[in-house]
């Protein structure tokens, strides 16, 4: 049986090519996400025990008073501050994370690469790179911070750290501790500390923050892993589609083995085995092209990206022999039904000339279950909506989609043919006769038919599904932030009036569509006994916001932050009324608390109310269309060095593109999940040419020519493609309707269901000219027979 094995290798290398692709591609995917993933760890560790070489032992976050504690008896503290950093020509950003370096030799863990450390107060060092890109050099001013608590201090060296603590700047801790928005990341002690303050020696702290990383890091990896299971899930059934159709052209090989004495066990055996080498050959591929595709990547990702915190790639034989284990185990599985239904043939029945395949469709009873199981599990969707707990509901959410395209597949032998004979009766308008022939062809093996539209089926449910989803979100996160942030950009002065001058100088800024001045006035809140200043604006009207500001007469629209300095709850405090005071006017205003930037706003009328001689406090900026928002923020910046500038439409660039990495890198993933679906039809329309070539040979008798056969070839392909491409973008809209439900309405009440129209028209078509495009192959085999040899074909 062992030369029957080779030989059945050497004879349908040819037709196995689908089966062989899709398991590189899913074991491929694997090996690519291990190197990733290491490389991600690699880079991430890179110096992390660097600011702890001198140091015994360190505490995780701790309190204000464990970090006093330990400081006093001579440790040091990691620590941050996200502040805005001006030089003396512009502004470097709004908020940008300045740390701590000493004064001391020994707590001074940064390389130093040019210049000094700091000796003293009013000295800081800056990042090299930092340096480099917003153009500061040694001996330059830096002002740090805004109002009273900014600090000016001047650049003494130029540093590098260690990814995971650097930052672009850092000062003195001294000046560090006057700012109120400080935190502590770790604090280093010199000596042994207390377990109660959650102190831990150097080595074991290190291993555990190691550990918390590497967590975080697999947590991406098994979401990758995710798309690589799809992938898997599509591979086993082109492969079982490919065994399939194999096997049963093979039906009169196996009976003559059986003829001359192989026994049943002994040809299954065989045919196994074969699937065996498929497997461990695709599989040691898989491992090979995974290898070169992740050391490709990193590489890339590298060159393309410098700042990229990627280290050396290592690939961990856990997820190798995973890997490669997965690859054989889906060509088995794959291959386990069809030779135990083919093994069920008599010798003598075999040899009978007959079609080869079941050409029935779905039987009353699979109808009825797959009927019964739709409807299941669109009642569970429904169900999850209306859940409260989110988490569970997504969970419910997830068993509903599954069980209901478990349904659509059982019913696949009906419904697949039955809507390709509808679009192949639409379509014969058009394509004529060629349409008739593909659709009649697609109906006579239902079965085969639904198979081989199934692969293509997941990936374009899963595509059209993310698509949708994603789109929901996008629109709604991207809505949420024009609330958030309806102004392009805004300079907002903070105790003082702008001057007049800096309206004219905004407008005449490259980049600058318009520009408004807000009038407004510093009022006082009573709070605790003592007034609290409050800088209040009133929104003037016309269209230089996204949005309508209009504030109602008696109300203040104030953020959270700001309504904190005089209430105790602020985010509770929408409907508390108080008292601004202007001079010796005053006005009842009722609270709206509500994400906002720059200062409260009030109605013109209750700004009249509380001053005559209304000022300039806030210069309103739309930018034009690709301008970019750092840019503008460093020019207007320098306008008036006093005030805080407020960058909307950096903040919505910045998530915009969170959103378009995110989605793109998720239909980068299922891509590979289509491709092997397109690879499966490919195959099995070229597996149909051969168990058709008597029938095209009598096509071609009859009258047919070369090109309409062709066409008849495409046609049918298409048809398949369209018709899964259709079904799965149905699928994958109602199964995003349901997950967006959950998770964008429990997040964003008032957002709504968005179709992407024009990408899932573009996905339907897309599916469509892959089909075209897979048929090329098979189209060329037929018409390379003629009549003649194709009638003589047993």
């Amino acid at each position: 049986m062992r030369t029957v094995l080779f030989a059945s290798l050497r004879t349908y290398a040819r037709r196995y090519a689908a089966a062989v692709v899709a398991v590189i591609a899913a074991v491929a995917l694997i090996v690519v996400t291990n190197a990733l993933t290491t490389a991600t760890k690699a880079g991430l560790f890179a110096g992390i025990d660097a600011p702890f070489q001198n140091a015994v032992g360190a505490v995780d976050f701790p309190s204000e008073e464990v970090t006093e504690k330990y400081t006093e008896q001579g440790g040091w503290p990691i620590a941050a501050s996200m502040q805005s950093v001006r030089s003396e020509t512009k502004l470097l950003g709004q908020e940008i994370m300045v740390g701590a370096v000493s004064t001391e030799k020994r707590w001074q863990w940064q390389d130093l690469e040019e210049g000094r450390f700091p000796t003293a107060a009013g000295e800081s060092v800056v990042d090299a790179n930092a340096a480099k890109t917003n153009e500061v050099g040694i001996g330059d001013t830096l002002k740090v911070g805004t109002g009273e608590s900014a600090v000016e201090t001047t650049v003494v060296g130029l540093v590098d750290a260690p990814a995971m603590w650097s930052s672009p700047i850092y000062v003195t801790l001294p000046e560090m501790q006057g700012w109120e928005d400080q935190y502590v990341q770790t604090v280093m002690t010199a000596t042994t500390g207390d377990e109660a303050d959650g102190w831990l020696n150097t080595d074991d702290y290190l291993t555990e923050l190691q550990t918390q990383l590497n967590k975080e890091v697999n947590v991406v990896a098994y979401m990758v892993l995710i798309f690589a299971f799809i992938a898997l899930f599509v591979s086993v059934l082109v492969i079982t589609n490919t065994f399939s159709i194999l096997f049963a052209q093979r039906m009169r090989d196996f009976a003559l083995l059986r003829a001359m004495g192989a026994t049943k066990r002994q040809v299954l055996r065989s045919v196994r085995r074969e699937a065996l080498a498929l497997g461990l050959l695709a599989s040691l591929m898989g491992l090979a092209v995974g290898a070169l595709l992740g050391w490709g990547i990193v590489a890339l990702v590298r060159q393309l990206a410098e700042t990229a915190p990627l280290g050396a790639v290592s690939f961990e034989w856990p997820w190798l022999v995973g890997a490669f284990v997965l690859g054989v185990l889906t060509t088995l599985v794959a291959s386990w039904l069809p030779t135990r239904r083919l093994m069920r043939l008599s010798p003598l029945a075999a040899l009978r000339p007959q079609e080869g395949f079941d050409v029935r469709g779905a039987g009353m009873f699979r109808i009825g279950l797959g009927v019964a199981v739709i409807l299941a599990g669109v009642a569970t969707i429904f169900v999850a909506v209306g859940w409260d707990d989110a988490q569970i509901g997504m969970l419910i959410v997830l068993l509903g989609c599954a069980v209901t395209f478990l349904g659509v597949m059982l019913l696949g032998p009906v419904l697949v043919p039955g809507l390709v004979r509808l679009a192949g009766s639409a379509l014969a308008t058009v394509a004529g006769s060629p349409a008739k022939l593909a659709a009649a062809n697609a109906g006579r093996n239902p079965k085969r038919t639904a198979a081989t539209a199934a692969s293509l089926l997941v990936g374009v449910t899963l595509t059209t599904g993310v698509l949708t989803g994603m789109n929901t979100i996008r629109s709604a996160t991207l809505d949420e932030m024009a609330a958030q942030h309806p102004i392009d950009l805004a300079l907002q002065a903070e105790s003082k009036p702008l001057e007049d001058s800096v309206l004219d100088d905004a407008k005449s800024v490259p980049g600058v569509d318009d520009a408004v001045a807000v009038p407004g006035a510093m009022a006082s809140v009573e709070a605790g006994g003592k007034p609290v200043p409050v800088p209040v604006v009133a929104p003037p009207g016309g269209d230089i916001a996204l949005r309508d500001l209009s504030v109602k007469p008696g109300t203040m629209v104030i953020s959270p932050v700001a309504a904190s300095a005089f209430v105790e709850d602020s985010f509770e405090a929408s409907g508390e009324k108080v008292t601004l005071v202007v001079g010796d006017r005053s006005a009842t205003v009722t609270l709206d608390v509500r994400e906002i930037d720059g200062a409260p706003q009030i109605s013109a009328a209750t700004l009249r109310t509380l001053t005559e001689d209304p000022q300039t406090y806030a210069v309103w900026v739309r930018a034009e269309a690709g301008a970019d928002p750092e840019d503008l923020a460093g020019t207007l910046g320098a306008l008036a060095p006093d005030a805080e500038l407020i960058n909307g439409k950096g903040q919505r660039a910045w998530v915009e593109l969170q959103l378009d990495v995110f989605t793109w890198a998720v239909i980068g993933l299922l891509a590979i999940s289509v491709l092997i679906a397109l690879a499966g039809i490919a195959n099995t329309l070229g597996l149909s040419v051969l168990e058709r070539g008597r029938e095209h040979a009598l096509l071609r008798a009859l009258g047919l020519t070369k090109r309409q056969l062709r066409r008849t070839l495409a046609a049918e392909a298409v048809l398949l493609s369209a018709v899964a491409a259709l079904v799965g973008t149905a699928l994958g809209v109602f199964f995003a309707w349901g997950g967006s439900e959950i998770l964008v309405g429990d997040i964003m009440p008032d957002a709504t269901f968005k179709l992407p129209v024009l990408q899932l028209v573009g996905v339907v078509v897309a599916a469509g000219l892959a089909g075209l495009v897979s048929c090329v192959a098979p189209s060329k085999r037929a018409t390379k027979v003629s009549p003649a040899e194709g009638l003589a074909l047993d």
